[in-house]
């Protein structure tokens, strides 16, 4: 960190100050992140244990899930347990590692979103040659450009937060270590850093986001030409990851694609994208899709089986 630092420690406003309300949260928050630990948990075991979901489609699925829990993690266990403390602390070292973290698999997360539409398109709009654009050396190769992607992305924030001076005051107007909330605190203008965070997340947001709808748009074009049957199982694999794009896309686009701001709304966004949606992806990706619920039921089945003999 930069030499003129006189701060060590900060000082976390929260979500709310009433003691109780921040118990009630507690109470509501913390079955959500198990559930969402364990029903992502259950995609990655199922896609790596069944044998009938082993398509491109699953392979990436159980990435995206994977990295669902990592994304979740770096923030929801930290913000549970502050809920029940009269003062929430974090180490400077500590909130930059966590803004790290939570970039890197921020990122990641749009980069296999991005790569899941393009194999849906491929799919779709290219049958005959879909095994060979799609073999695994290319899956592969998709998901390690994605966290190497995101972990680029993160590396130029740390680059910038670092060089910037914290002489006081320590106290971060959220729950979590962020960018904006960060740069309040510097003894410095960050005027310059503030437009390459726009840069650097927002439009990474916004072109992820726009490849994404006009990689849809050609594949319902190219509907018109499947069975009635092709196109019901088409829409209900694209709807499922449309859902999820734009429960993750809005709010990213949102806090990053304008100034910064400390308003009770930025938070209880960032409580949407960090904790809720995390837990609503495998429930969107298993409840319309018929092959997974089928592989989690034999393999439920196959440890009831093995338990009773």
């Amino acid at each position: 960190m930069a030499s003129t630092n006189n701060v060590t420690e900060l000082i976390i406003v929260g979500l709310f100050q009433d003691p109780e309300v921040q118990r009630a949260c507690f109470v509501m928050f913390l079955p959500v992140y198990l559930a969402t630990v364990v029903g992502n948990g259950l995609i990655v075991l199922t896609v790596n244990v069944s044998k009938s979901l082993r398509s491109p489609m699953y392979f990436f699925l159980s990435y995206l899930s994977l990295v669902e829990i990592t994304y979740s993690s770096t923030v929801v266990p930290k913000f549970i347990t502050d809920l029940l403390a009269k003062i929430k602390t974090i180490s400077l070292e500590g909130c930059v590692a966590q803004i790290f973290f939570f970039h890197f698999f921020g990122v990641t997360e749009i980069f296999l979103l991005t790569v899941m539409a393009y194999d849906r398109f491929v799919a779709i709009c290219k049958p005959l040659r879909y095994t060979t654009i799609m073999s695994q050396f290319v899956c592969r190769l998709l998901v390690a450009v994605s966290w190497l992607g995101g972990i680029i992305h993160s590396m130029v924030q740390i680059l910038v937060t670092v060089q910037l001076p914290f002489c006081g005051p320590n106290v971060i107007d959220h729950y979590f270590c962020d960018l904006h909330p960060l740069f309040k605190l510097a003894c410095t203008d960050t005027s310059v850093e503030g437009v390459i965070v726009l840069a650097n997340s927002g439009l990474i947001s916004v072109f992820s986001f726009l490849i994404l709808v006009s990689s849809y748009i050609v594949i319902l074009y190219n509907l018109r030409n499947h069975s009635a049957e092709g196109r019901r199982k088409a829409l209900s694999t694209c709807a499922s990851h449309i859902t999820v794009v734009l429960l993750f896309f809005g709010p990213a686009i949102f806090l990053y694609m304008r100034p910064s701001s400390t308003f009770t709304e930025d938070k209880l966004v960032a409580v949407f994208y960090t904790v809720v949606t995390p837990m609503l992806n495998p429930i969107i990706y298993t409840l319309r899709n018929a092959e997974v619920k089928n592989a989690m039921r034999k393999l439920w089945e196959k440890k009831v089986n093995s338990e009773v003999g």
